[in-house]
């Protein structure tokens, strides 16, 4: 094949991925103008039929409708029925409410630095055609202050492979400063805390972005933000089996109950609690603890919900929430809350 005709099979394949979708399909027509005014490049009708069907065969998802026309045989000059093609459209493998929703995710996300952000919404605008990208600049700009970490990427694929090969990693971790900076904690005596952990899954909670790990020092589980971590390194040691851990039941980690329990995602114990809520919140509780509570005690303006919970979580829930929420048990948990609300009260006293 010439590089001319090369050239032209793929510049047909890149007019269908800019201006073609279920709303905007394009005749032969169309594409022989496109051809000629974008990229300086004349063909005929059946070559431009021709490298469709090519495209086809190669895989493409390439829509098109059909229509019977009469037309004269060149050599007996009778009419004769023939099959015309046109409306022709790429299928493309995300919808643009597919789209929509990823870059919005991306948006609304706290994690991921600024400029990355950027450069992925750019790359799911790619996705599309030049009519989504006419919407999409209707969005709200991202603002250049959210934290910058640009080893994040790489940390995630760093972690992702020692959580294959069930590999301890070492990290420093980064918190701010009064000024706003970030800078890697340290130790009392000053010098640069570093973190060996065995990582088991990675997940997001409210627009952040969580390693769950075992921090190695002790034999509990423990949750890192994962745009804090800096510097990771994996290491030949080989991990904590998971089912070794205090507490922990399973053989593996159950993600959708950990994250039912860790609502805040703190690290510390989990325990039955019930508590009593205004029924205005059930929505809100159902969306937080996930559905795995139970209801009970039921009046006009109040119910019990029981659910398996982080202990710390549990204990913010109900200062966020108060006097909405009143935690019944466990009576440990009722005591801490009623020590931390007279300090409250003499504060403001």
């Amino acid at each position: 094949m010439e590089p001319t005709k090369k050239m032209l099979i793929m510049n047909i394949l890149d007019i269908l991925k800019r201006y073609s979708d279920s709303d905007h399909t394009l005749s032969q027509k169309d594409i022989i103008e496109i051809l000629e005014k974008e990229y300086d490049m004349t063909a005929d009708r059946k070559t431009v039929k021709r490298n469709l069907e090519n495209l086809e065969d190669m895989g493409y998802a390439i829509e098109y409708s059909e229509s019977i026309r009469m037309t004269p045989n060149p050599k007996t000059g009778k009419r004769e029925e023939n099959i015309i093609t046109s409306d022709y459209y790429l299928e493309r493998d995300f919808s643009d409410p597919e789209l929509r929703l990823l870059i919005d995710s991306l948006l609304f996300s706290t994690h991921i630095p600024y400029n990355q952000c950027k450069a992925l919404v750019e790359k799911l605008k790619n996705l599309s055609n030049i009519y989504f990208k006419a919407s999409v600049k209707h969005i709200g700009t991202m603002p250049e202050t959210r934290p910058q970490n640009p080893e994040l990427f790489l940390t995630i694929e760093m972690l992702d492979e020692a959580i294959s090969k069930n590999k301890k990693v070492k990290f420093t971790y980064l918190e701010y400063t009064t000024k706003k900076k970030q800078k890697k904690k340290t130790r009392d005596d000053g010098s640069v805390r570093e973190y060996v952990v065995t990582p088991y899954q990675m997940a997001a909670k409210e627009g952040k972005y969580y390693l769950i790990c075992n921090y190695d020092k002790y034999n509990d589980l423990s949750n890192y933000r994962i745009d804090r971590i800096r510097d990771v390194e994996i290491l030949d040691e080989k991990g904590k089996a998971f089912n070794s851990l205090d507490g922990v039941t399973n053989r593996n980690l159950d993600l959708a109950a950990y994250m039912a329990e860790h609502i805040y995602m703190y690290s510390s114990g989990n325990t039955r609690t019930k508590f009593r809520i205004v029924k205005e919140m059930i929505s809100d509780v159902i969306d937080l603890f996930g559905m795995d509570v139970d209801f009970s005690n039921e009046t006009e303006t109040h119910v019990d919900v029981t659910a398996r919970v982080n202990e710390r979580a549990m204990f913010q829930f109900a200062k966020n929430y108060a006097p909405d929420v009143l935690v019944l048990e466990p009576k440990s948990l009722v005591k801490k809350l009623k020590e931390d609300a007279e300090k409250t009260l003499k504060a403001y006293k």
